[in-house]
């Protein structure tokens, strides 16, 4: 089977790439610098030619509202034109857990219009919602800085390994459509001040969390089910004792 993995070479896209391509599978890892780009159409025509699955892993350079929307608004309209002339039977996309719960986000805001776009394309699709990764916890700790703590949310977090969510987007590529939503998160489900409070000690960083209903995420408001799944979700196994034991030790 032919797959072309929209940002093949990110974070997911080569964990992606090396499952896919262990399974047999043609894989074409997609990015600006390989010269496929989905913002420009550059390279598009060609790398789609043959290929059954579409995998978009893609992401906005600009976190800033305006930049963010335009970024998946365009690249999804080019990639669905691309896709509908090159017959592509399958749209597999990987968005986030709870984006329709947090209207204050703007990251978020563009992933709702991201799969509007998908849904009205006319392909076949499967969309993957994700929790946030164990990788972006130190990103998270970081943002949430007041002074010489670290305010964050009670709301319930239930972050995944990037290996999981690789192994899963990998799994949905080569199986049917669901012209439908499929969320995925982590085995532990714990308040958000309390997992990065682990985090913070676990990797020997001395700041205080400090519990704080009022704490924003990324410009959005966390309410207890904010960012997790409110139904059945598909479970990774790593969770954050063990994805620390892997990050020392290198695994």
């Amino acid at each position: 089977m032919k797959i072309v993995i929209i940002g093949g070479t990110g974070l997911i896209g080569s964990k992606t790439v090396a499952i896919l391509r262990q399974g047999g599978h043609e894989v074409i890892a997609a990015s600006p610098k390989s010269g496929i780009n989905t913002i420009t159409g550059e390279g598009l025509q060609a790398a789609l030619a043959g290929a059954q699955v579409v995998v978009d892993l893609a992401n906005s350079p600009s976190f800033e509202d305006k930049a963010v929307l335009e970024f998946f608004e365009t690249s999804g309209r080019n990639l669905a034109a691309a896709e509908v002339a090159a017959g592509v039977g399958h749209h597999v996309a990987l968005s986030i857990v709870g984006i329709e719960r947090s209207p204050d986000n703007g990251y978020f805001r563009a992933k709702v219009a991201q799969e509007k776009l998908i849904e009205g394309a006319g392909i076949p699709y499967t969309v993957i919602r994700s929790t946030q990764f164990l990788e972006f916890l130190g990103g998270i700790a970081a943002s949430s800085v007041d002074g010489d703590v670290v305010k964050l949310s009670p709301g319930l977090f239930q972050p995944i390994a990037a290996d999981d969510v690789a192994a899963i987007v990998a799994d949905v590529a080569v199986a049917a459509p669901r012209n439908g939503i499929v969320e995925i998160a982590g085995p532990e489900r714990a308040p958000f001040d309390e997992i990065i409070a682990r985090y913070l000690k676990a990797v020997g960083d001395p700041r205080k969390v400090v519990r704080d209903p009022d704490a924003l995420y990324f410009g959005g408001r966390v309410e207890e089910h904010s960012l997790v799944p409110l139904g059945e979700a598909r479970l990774g196994q790593i969770g954050l004792d063990e994805w620390l034991r892997r990050a020392k030790s290198g695994a």
